[in-house]
């Protein structure tokens, strides 16, 4: 049923109007504009990749390029409690607007970058901005919609995820071929002016006046330097050993910092992350869902565009084309199932079996060689994208139907949050296997190829075992090269009649290690698919339940003398009348 919009100065009662007294043309306008909110900060975690070698070459990075991307989901992940927390203090509107100001001067400044240091700050502005667009966009579109509805649209978050995934390799490819690695980050800035003034324009701003303003400031200062050390120790184990003191220091250090955060959440008056929603089983099982079947997608979507472009000879643009039938496979299932929990209110069974699938597809995965054909890998992405699509879209629906509307925001929150911090775990661990795979079966795997034993030895003691970059293995041509400067010259001769079948072999351990990191997948996938058994279907709500308020005066409210009914205030647009 459409909303009727009201004249101006009346409030609306969220109870009754959950759609805030919106016009569906309106809705459609500021769902449009949260998209675009959402394509920005999705395409920015792909659009710099292909850019990255060249952005260090011209400010002279290359000791620190890793952090050009380490610092933006480094910020971007810390800072998502804070700002779902803010919105439910402050309103999703200013905050929403907020984030994407900041994360459009983020991008800005990183776009006016002279060198490394200068892109590496600006890209944390950029990140910390980044934060707010996908918690508070769902929140949003929570507002707009009753938990009933919810599904039809939040199925499109999975659509606009997977459709920057393919697009950010190509706009950025593009872009830094033909016009200039900074308009990676110049073209978020028109995108981010058109939905900062559709959403200036159209969105009321709700607040609660029973909430507190006062910020948790003690436990956002734990927070913060707890999730620092446990998210650069996981992300330093990429390129070190465990027992390194920036690994595995540096992760103790998170983790107590996380117990003592729990302790100050636990006696804080308004806490970023109220612990009272843990005793919630729909949520709790839903966020230890959500973090392990993070497990299985980011493991796929991290090694499979390296295998294309190390054993298939793909181009980093191409091997993002070649990710498409995992993306279908994840648009289609998001956008099918949201429609479908809409239709049919129920959910949990429909999330134990994507993950079962998505523990299938990764099941596949694990026997991928050097020799298996394009199309079957294609299939299996397209099964895993099945499986992975429901966990986007319908996990938000849970999440938000479980909790009061008071809570929205830093439900939905928390639910990126654990997304993101499963996934940096995740491949922290793909990373120890994928490297330890590959270093015991590369002498082996040439061995097979017909490699000489004399050859093995010597091409085993110039290179240390036999490593290099393997950054830099993108087709036959440039791996044989690539070997061939990774040993002495007084060996060089000796190697060079044997470069194809060293890189078959090379291909063989590249293979197998993938294969490899597909395991941690299968578990996640399965402890996941466990949890989400475990989730309480609670009937979805044909209303949202108001924020906490008082009224001016004490009246009758469904027949109680006295009662208050709970009314936000909503700040409303007079050009909208």
């Amino acid at each position: 049923m459409e909303s009727v919009p009201l004249p101006y100065g009346e409030v609306p009662n969220l109870e009754d109007d959950p759609a805030l007294g919106l016009s569906h043309r309106a809705k459609m306008e500021v769902l449009f504009a949260v998209m675009l909110g959402l394509f920005l900060g999705a395409l920015d975690q792909t659009i710099v990749g292909p850019a990255l070698p060249t952005i260090v070459t011209q400010l002279s990075g290359n000791d620190y390029y890793v952090w050009a991307i380490t610092i933006y989901l480094l910020t971007s992940t810390i800072s998502v409690p804070f700002w779902g927390k803010g919105s439910d203090l402050f309103g999703r509107k200013p905050i929403y607007m907020l984030g994407i100001v900041v994360f459009l001067v983020g991008s800005a400044l990183s776009g006016l970058s002279q060198n490394m240091g200068m892109l590496i700050l600006f890209r944390g502005i950029q990140g910390i901005g980044a934060g707010a667009l996908f918690p508070v966009a769902l929140a949003i579109i929570g507002d707009l919609f009753t938990p009933k509805e919810r599904g039809k649209y939040q199925g499109l978050f999975g659509a606009v995820f997977g459709i920057a995934f393919v697009a950010g390799p190509l706009i950025g490819g593009w872009l830094t071929e033909n016009i200039g690695w900074h308009w990676i980050f110049y073209v978020n800035v028109p995108i981010g002016i058109v939905a900062l003034i559709v959403i200036q324009r159209l969105l009321p701003t709700v607040k609660n006046p029973a909430a507190s303003r006062n910020f948790d400031l003690i436990g956002g200062a734990i927070f913060t330097v707890s999730m620092v050390f446990l998210l650069i120790g996981l992300t330093n184990k990429q390129f070190s050993d465990w027992t390194e003191p920036t690994v595995g220091g540096f992760i103790l250090i998170g983790l107590i910092g996380t117990l003592l955060f729990i302790f100050a959440e636990s006696r804080a008056k308004e806490p970023i992350v109220p612990l009272d929603l843990w005793k919630s089983r729909t949520y709790s099982a839903s966020m230890l869902s959500t973090f392990f079947a993070a497990f299985a997608f980011f493991g796929a979507i991290v090694f499979l565009p390296r295998w294309f472009q190390v054993v298939e000879g793909f181009s980093p643009t191409n091997s993002g084309l070649a990710a498409l039938p995992l993306m279908i496979g994840l648009i289609g299932s998001s956008i099918v199932s949201g429609y479908l929990v809409s239709r049919t209110g129920r959910y949990k069974w429909l999330l134990v079996g994507a993950i079962s699938v998505m523990a299938f597809a990764t099941l596949l995965m694990t026997q991928l060689t050097k020799d298996t054909p394009l199309p079957i890998v294609w299939l299996w992405m397209f099964i895993a994208g099945l499986g992975v699509g429901p966990t986007f879209s319908v996990f938000t629906i849970v999440i938000q139907n479980a909790v009061p509307f008071r809570q929205l925001g830093v439900a939905t929150s928390n639910l990126t949050f654990f997304r993101q911090i499963g996934g940096t775990i995740a491949l922290a661990l793909v990373g120890t296997i994928f490297g330890t795979t590959f270093k015991d079966q590369l002498i082996p795997q040439m061995s097979a190829a017909g490699v000489p034993a004399q050859v093995l030895a010597g091409f085993g003691q110039a290179s240390g075992g036999g490593g290099f970059d393997l950054n830099s293995l993108t087709g036959v041509g440039d791996m044989g090269a690539a070997i061939l400067a990774s040993v002495p010259a007084q060996f060089q001769e000796l190697i060079k009649p044997v470069i194809p079948a060293m890189v078959e072999g090379i291909h063989g351990a590249f293979s197998l290690a993938v294969a490899q990191t597909f395991y941690l997948g299968v578990v996640g996938a399965i402890i996941a698919a466990v949890a989400a058994v475990a989730i309480k279907e609670i009937p979805l709500r044909a209303t949202n339940a108001a924020p906490v308020a008082v009224d001016e005066a004490p009246s009758a409210v469904d027949g109680v003398p006295g009662a208050h009914r709970p009314v936000p205030v909503v700040e409303t647009n007079p050009s909208l009348d």
